[in-house]
């Protein structure tokens, strides 16, 4: 499997106030459209029928796909998979075709009704063109009340191992993060995007390829904010735990309350805000008078 630089120089002019201007190289990350195509056997053919179009940072565009397809209700199983492979021809100039065809397995039945349209979506949102809000819901799993508990102490410490993490980030400062955590504060898998959603998708397609969805041990870290979505995806994989660096929704707090996941924002600065499942965080509590 090819590798994709998730980063390129640019020539820019840098311009600082009481400072000459200086010429330098700079280094971006790199954003490209992926299709996402599904793959029917038929009459001893696959027959291709397209889902999505997402912007991503090229990389783990096998997991992205998997993971996509997982958390958006499509796929239940890995068995579901027969192959995921690259099509069409490279672009100029570059090695790696940006179409991705799931290969589903001989006799698996996928929800048609899922796919009346297609999911375009951008790297700001994930969510948009949605056909309504109801369909958000469907399919998406209350989490089991279990005796799972974090210190306070790992949450406080998930920011810092999740920077020390992200090296593209540290080259570029454009690229989102999510990492999956052990209970104990290890980091399990990282993926890096500069799509929010592109970068969730990506760790839970790398866990759901290797058999290892639900989740109901892990913590995930995203870096950003919280939103409805990212709620969603971590449902859908059975994530109890969602911590992110900025602050939730208001819908997405609504999300997590209803379906029984710990929801915690601003992990930052030694802090943070715990805004639903408070029972899996242990921290002492200090009456304010």
């Amino acid at each position: 499997m090819k590798t994709a630089p998730a980063y390129s120089e640019f020539a820019v002019r840098r311009v600082a106030s009481g400072e000459p201007c200086v010429d330098l190289d700079d280094v971006l990350a790199i954003e490209e459209p992926l299709e996402i195509r599904l793959g029917f056997p038929k009459n001893g053919k696959i027959e291709h029928r397209a889902i999505s179009i997402t912007m991503r940072t090229p990389g783990d565009d096998e997991d992205l796909s998997a993971g996509f397809l997982f958390t958006e209700g499509i796929l239940e199983h890995r068995s579901q998979i027969a192959t995921i492979r690259r099509c069409g021809i490279p672009a100029k100039g570059k090695d790696l075709q940006n179409t991705v065809v799931v290969e589903l397995t001989e006799g698996v039945d996928v929800d048609l009704e899922r796919l009346t349209r297609n999911f375009y979506t951008t790297s700001s949102c994930g969510v948009c063109g949605k056909s309504s809000f109801e369909a958000l819901h469907t399919g998406v799993r209350k989490l089991d009340i279990s005796n799972i508990q974090v210190s306070s102490e790992v949450v406080h410490g998930l920011n810092a191992t999740l920077l020390a993490a992200q090296a593209t980030f540290e080259k570029t400062g454009g690229l989102h993060a999510s990492v999956i955590f052990d209970l104990d504060g290890t980091v399990d898998t990282i993926a890096e995007d500069v799509g929010r959603h592109n970068a969730l998708d990506k760790v839970i397609g790398r866990k759901f390829m290797s058999g290892e969805t639900p989740m109901s041990n892990k913590i995930l870290m995203v870096s950003g904010r919280a939103s409805f979505e990212l709620v969603q995806k971590a449902l859908w994989a059975g994530i109890p735990i969602l911590a992110a660096v900025g602050a939730p929704s208001s819908l997405a707090v609504e999300l997590a309350r209803e379906y029984g996941m710990t929801l915690i924002g601003f992990v930052r600065d030694e802090r943070f805000n715990i805004y639903c499942g408070r029972h899996r965080i242990d921290a002492p509590i200090t009456m304010v008078n």
